[in-house]
């Protein structure tokens, strides 16, 4: 009896399964993206304030005309500090960097190239936020303790020392500018920089918001835009 050799077809492979917590799981991540994204639809997801710096912010956020108008406080973050840089201190170790002083002197420019005439300085009385404040406006101001606090009293010492149709620039530290940051709506914001700066509009019955945050280096881009929003070529 004659045999036959040859290879039996091979059953087509049975498809794996994914194990079923790693389904859950797949699911479970879809479903809380898919959530966090209809919240900041609706706006109940806090964001960061607006970066004045990008694009044309500044000048729809109209920046310039609260300025002119005195309506805004700004709290500065101290530039770098000399204890948490390898960069050469300016002086006390307990102060800020050559650098950071280079930095503040270019924000206090970008400050005065808005027009100081119509703005009170004060400054956190710590050795870093004295010096950043002397390099900002060249001179020595007044430097209250609560700017060095950073309690939840911020804010009202704030609006407190704001004057009708002066604008205030207070010099200060994170801590501070996240606890207002906070208190005004937006708990999950990322630390502030050195020498920048967070906005606020203050109103005639003294109510305060966020009108967005600068950071140093982004200064010269705002200042252009508004340069140019002013020239008669592009109105």
């Amino acid at each position: 009896m004659a045999q036959t050799f040859g290879t039996a077809a091979a059953a087509p492979p049975v498809p794996r399964r994914r194990p079923i917590w790693r389904r859950t799981l797949l699911a479970t991540v879809l479903a809380l993206a898919g959530f966090v994204a209809s919240l900041w639809a609706v706006g109940l997801w806090p964001r960061s304030p607006l970066d004045l710096g990008r694009g044309d912010n500044a000048l729809t956020a109209g920046l310039l005309p609260h300025w002119q108008a005195g309506e805004l406080v700004v709290l500065v973050r101290h530039a770098e500090r000399c204890d948490r840089s390898t960069n050469p201190c300016l002086g006390a170790a307990d102060g800020i960097t050559r650098r950071g002083s280079e930095t503040a002197t270019a924000v206090g420019k970008a400050l005065k190239t808005l027009g100081m005439g119509h703005a009170d300085v004060l400054t956190s009385p710590l050795t870093r936020t004295a010096q950043t404040a002397l390099y900002l406006v060249d001179r020595n101001v007044p430097a209250p303790q609560w700017l060095a606090d950073c309690d939840s009293s911020l804010l009202a010492s704030v609006l407190a020392h704001k004057v009708p149709q002066r604008n205030l620039v207070a010099v200060t530290h994170s801590g501070c500018i996240g606890h207002v940051e906070k208190e005004l709506g937006y708990p999950r914001t990322a630390g502030a920089e050195y020498s920048s700066a967070l906005f606020l509009t203050v109103n005639e019955q003294g109510e305060a918001a966020v009108l967005g945050m600068m950071n140093a280096d982004k200064w010269p881009q705002a200042l252009a835009r508004l340069k140019l929003a002013k020239s008669p070529s592009n109105l």
